[in-house]
């Protein structure tokens, strides 16, 4: 909504969807222009972030940040192998998956600088707040752009429908013209 995308229009949340192997229910389903999706996860594990902002030493610290990074990993490699892009017609082959700041991000990469490469390998796109918003806010463009593009057509199609009916009114004057040439 902060986009200027409209709930329930432009996007759907905790939408279900059944698969043989159960049910996925990503947070988010992002409708674009043409038909076509992007799957947003949000659902990010964050405790050993959290636990290594309690650690008594740094060492203590440092192994939870490591282990941040591994909990992102894991949950990337999950959405990777739900294929989201595969219960879902028309959705680019990738899922987006949300971390709530860009210090999650960050501390994750510090400890994993391959993580953001990983995942575009496995067809998962990590995001912040921030890139998100970027992503919601291309959406909402595709969206206008689709409206510009819709109206210029139904313009042409109306300017046409006039030109048209102007040619039959001068048909008609034409005809009262010489009917009334023929009068006089």
């Amino acid at each position: 909504e902060l986009a200027g995308m409209v709930a329930h229009c432009d996007f759907a949340e905790q939408e279900c969807v059944e698969t043989e192997e159960g049910r996925l229910r990503p947070d988010m389903i992002i409708r674009l222009p043409g038909g076509r999706h992007i799957v947003v996860d949000a659902k990010a594990v964050l405790s050993a972030y959290l636990e290594a902002h309690e650690a008594a030493d740094q060492d203590q610290r440092q192994e939870r940040l490591r282990r941040h990074a591994v909990q992102v990993r894991m949950r990337m490699d999950q959405l990777s192998a739900k294929a989201y892009w595969n219960q879902f017609a028309q959705t680019p082959e990738i899922v987006v998956l949300f971390l709530p700041g860009e210090h999650f991000l960050a501390a994750a990469l510090e400890q994993d600088a391959k993580l953001s490469e990983d995942g575009y390998a496995r067809r998962v796109i990590l995001a912040t707040p921030n890139t998100l918003i970027a992503l919601l806010h291309a959406a909402a463009y595709g969206w206008r752009q689709e409206q510009l593009s819709e109206s210029a057509q139904q313009t042409g199609q109306l300017g046409k429908d006039l030109y048209e009916r102007m040619a039959v009114l001068a048909e008609h004057l034409e005809t009262v013209g010489q009917a009334l040439g023929k009068s006089v």
